[in-house]
Parts: C-alpha cells; structure tokens; sequence
C-alpha cells in the first residue's frame, strides 16, 4: 500500500513539548498550539489528505529525535509504516512508534472498557436527562493592557471625543474587526495574538496566532458568523465563546478574499477558486468560459461573464443564472460590462442612445433587479468610480452616485471620491477636501481631516493610530 502513495508532498510532525509541535507540508510550516498536540498534528494533516482526497505520508519526529513513518488517512486513521534501518530512524533503538500506538490504544481501549462503562456508568443514567457537552476552551493567557487614554491628534470624527474610554495596541500594519453588530471588536497584538473585546474594552477571549497571520475578519462559515484570519497556508476560524478555533490547510500559493459574506479561495494561476463547505475546502464548479469569480456567500459563488450574466455556483448542485434586469433608458438587454460585486449587490454599466454615456445601475444578486440606477456618465469616469457600500446595506456610495438603499433615493455630488462609510457617514473627498455626507442631506466639509473610524462598537467609534486602538467616547448632544 505504502508504494501506491506519492511522496509529495513532503510532510513532517515534529513534536517539542506537551503543549507545541510544527507541522510542515511541502516546507510551509504550521505552528500548533493544543492540550493534545499530536492529535491536533493528525487532524491538521488528515485535512490535507482530504483535499488530495488520498492518504499521505508522513514523518513524525519525536521531542527526544526519534521519528516513525507514517501513513495519514483523510478520516484521521494512522498507520505505522516499517522503517528502514539503515536511515537511523528512531526505531533502530528497538522502540516502538507512539504515533500509532496512540491510535490503537484508542480503538481498544473503547472495546475494553466499553461494556465496564456501559454497566458502571451508561445503565444506571439510562433514563436521567442528558446534559450537554462543552466544547474544549482555548488556554487562558495574560490579556494585553487596556486603558483610558486621550486621542493626542485631536482630530476626531464627527459625533465623537479625544477622550477615549479604552485603548490597547495593535500589531503594527494590521487593522481591528468589529462585530456587525457592534458588540465585540477584534484585533491582533503586538505579541502574537488575537484578542476579542466587548464594546467596552473587556477581554472577552484570547488565542495565539501564527507570526504570518493577516487582519482579523468576521465572516460567515457553514452558516454561522465566526472571526476568522488567514495566513499563507491555513485559514483559522474561531466560533467565539472561548472555543478552540478550526484550522483548514490551503492550497499551495491559494488566497483568501472576503469580498463577500463568505471566504472565497482563489487558487494560483488556475483562475479556479474553492469555498467552505461542511469545514472542508470544495472547489466551485462549473464555471464559465471567460467568466470572473467576484465573491463566495456561505458554500456558493457569485461568477460574472463580461456582458453578463450572473452565476451562482456551489458543489453538488445545479448552476443558477442571475440576468440583470435592464433598467430605463439602456438600449441593449445585456449590460455593457459587469464591473464588480458586494455583498448582495452586482455593479453593471448598460449603453445609452448617447456613445459617450453609460447608465451605472445597481442589482441584486439574488434576481438580478434594478436596486438603483446613477445618472449617466462616461464610462471612462465610471469605470474608475470607487464602490464603497455600507456593511450593514443602508447606504452606499459610488463614486458621485450616493444611493439610500432603503429609500432608495439617490444623490449626486461632482466630483466626489467615497472612502469609507462609517454609521449614517459617507467620508470622501472633493477637490482633494475631505467630507462627510448623508444622500439627500448638506455637506460637511472636516477641516482639518479626522482620522477615519473603522467602525462603531457600543457608542464609541473605533479609529486606529500609530498602531494603537482608540474607543473614542460620544460628544455630548
């Protein structure tokens, strides 16, 4: 059986204590951090036995230098291969590996003690209600330094203090996550974790995280909202409450976007891309000839041909085709060019009577209907207008076209560069001006420029400066 099974990739389990072992496959390296560390190894490397959809070998290296060859299973089973004397293994010492003793020790363990069980403990519960079953917590660590502090700059955005209720230090370069509903906020420290607060700057749960981790991200998986970071090679996603994260091995250069409400891997050069499913990677099938894949919601993608139309695509399921529905004024029932994608929304230019003027619209992704339709432009202008929605798809702005999408009522500015949105706030600039807009309401002009929010927890405004995070504190109305 072992011939059968490639050598690639390369995969090596070297174990350093009772708590830290390093997994590296095809010499990307996987730091782990568990109670049980060679059972957190196995399933690490399970996981990508599973994406090959085959077993891979593997050597296990001891803390002490001993090291057995194995074989991983995508279920999890180990099987202990014979190793070559000659190489000086650890088993020429006459020992026997303990990768799959502990596997085995396992399996007959349940079949010793199972009836022992049954009759001491399992039949005399028989008819007591059940309880439930807590999932294992993360280890506690020492929490980082959280204090009141004031905001030195002194330029604050509008509605807010210098006076911040809580700060704390970030990871320089790195951004915070705040829950859509502004309850947690969610940062990487200085020291190698990730640290999730309520709104008033209590540690809520802590984790360490590998050097290479990018910003934090809530998103959703399998149908549950979790905070979620990417490194190089591994996708780690936490449900919160304290429970250890999952931990999804990616493939080989893979990046991750969250463009949408959903991590979408695009694979290398193959211009193919995979989605979370049932805590597995599956690859989106079915795309298109000369299609785009824009974003994943849950375990589909949303593709777009040039001229339309929309696709969603998921494993094990048909193909659904999303037309845009063509709105007043085009002359053509295909757009001119589909440009983009957000949650819920696909951004669509369509040709008018006049050939130096395109309609923008905006639709839905669900239907493909007109959601809001901008005045016309050029299509060179609109083509390089900025789409900044808000998370929460109450307001959003496209370039001059401002868009209530509630109402939806729409305002134009000239010139207008959106940059961020921030609760009913569109910040962008005029004439290189920074402003603060509301559609269908006056300008603010902010003199000097405020340092933009990334959002609001609570009632504070979450701005980040020289890699430190304040919670600013609400003006006095």
């Amino acid at each position: 059986m072992a011939e059968k099974i490639p050598s690639w990739p390369k995969v090596t389990i070297r174990l350093y204590d009772d708590h830290n072992a390093e997994v590296k496959i095809a010499g990307r390296s996987h730091p782990v951090n568990h109670h049980d560390p060679r059972q957190a190894a196995i399933q690490l490397v399970s996981e990508r036995a599973a994406q090959l959809g085959r077993a891979v070998k593997a050597t296990a290296v001891e803390s002490d230098g001993a090291s057995w060859p194995l074989i991983i299973h995508p279920d999890g089973q180990v099987d202990a291969l014979e190793p070559d004397s000659g190489r000086g293994g650890g088993s020429s010492s006459g020992q026997k590996p303990i990768w799959p003793i502990v596997v085995a020790m396992v399996v007959g363990c349940v079949l010793v003690i199972g009836t022992v069980v049954f009759v001491a403990v399992i039949k005399p519960n028989l008819h007591k209600k059940p309880t439930s079953t807590a999932s294992p917590l993360l280890p506690s660590l020492p929490a980082p330094q959280v204090t009141p502090d004031e905001f030195p700059p002194g330029n604050v955005p509008p509605g807010f203090t210098t006076h911040a209720g809580w700060t704390v230090d970030i990871a320089k370069d790195t951004h915070p996550a705040i829950k859509p509903d502004g309850t947690e906020v969610a940062i990487l420290t200085a020291d190698g974790k990730v640290a999730v607060f309520d709104s008033n700057g209590k540690v809520l749960w802590q984790d360490q995280v590998p050097k290479d981790a990018e910003s934090p991200v809530y998103t959703t998986i399998d149908g549950k909202l979790v905070l979620a970071i990417a490194t190089p090679d591994t996708l780690i996603y936490w449900a919160g409450g304290g429970a250890e994260p999952k931990k999804v091995g990616l493939p080989d250069e893979a990046k991750v976007q969250f463009f949408g409400k959903s991590p979408l891997i695009v694979l290398s050069g193959t211009g193919g891309a995979m989605v979370m499913s049932g805590g597995t990677l599956k690859a989106v099938p079915n795309q298109r000839r000369l299609s785009t894949i824009l974003l994943a919601e849950g375990d589909r993608a949303l593709m777009a041909q040039y001229h339309g139309p929309l696709f969603w695509s998921a494993p094990d399921k048909p193909l659904q085709t999303v037309t845009p529905q063509k709105p007043g004024g085009a002359i053509s029932d295909k757009p001119q060019q589909v440009l983009s994608a957000s949650p819920d929304y696909a951004l669509a230019l369509w040709q008018t009577k006049d050939p130096e003027k395109v309609i923008p619209a905006v639709h839905s992704t669900a239907s493909g209907k007109v959601v809001a339709v901008c005045r016309p432009t050029s299509a060179s202008d609109a083509e390089a207008w900025a789409w900044v929605p808000d998370p929460n798809r109450r307001i959003a702005a496209w370039g001059e076209c401002l868009i209530n999408l509630s109402t939806p009522l729409i305002a134009t500015i000239e010139n207008f560069s959106p940059l961020s949105i921030t609760g009913s706030l569109i910040y962008g600039t005029i004439a290189g001006q920074m402003y603060a807009v509301t559609p269908g309401k006056p300008q603010h002009p902010l003199n000097p420029a405020p340092v933009r929010p990334w959002g609001i927890a609570g009632n504070h405004a979450i701005i980040v400066y020289n890699s430190v995070l304040y919670a600013l504190n609400p003006a006095a109305r």
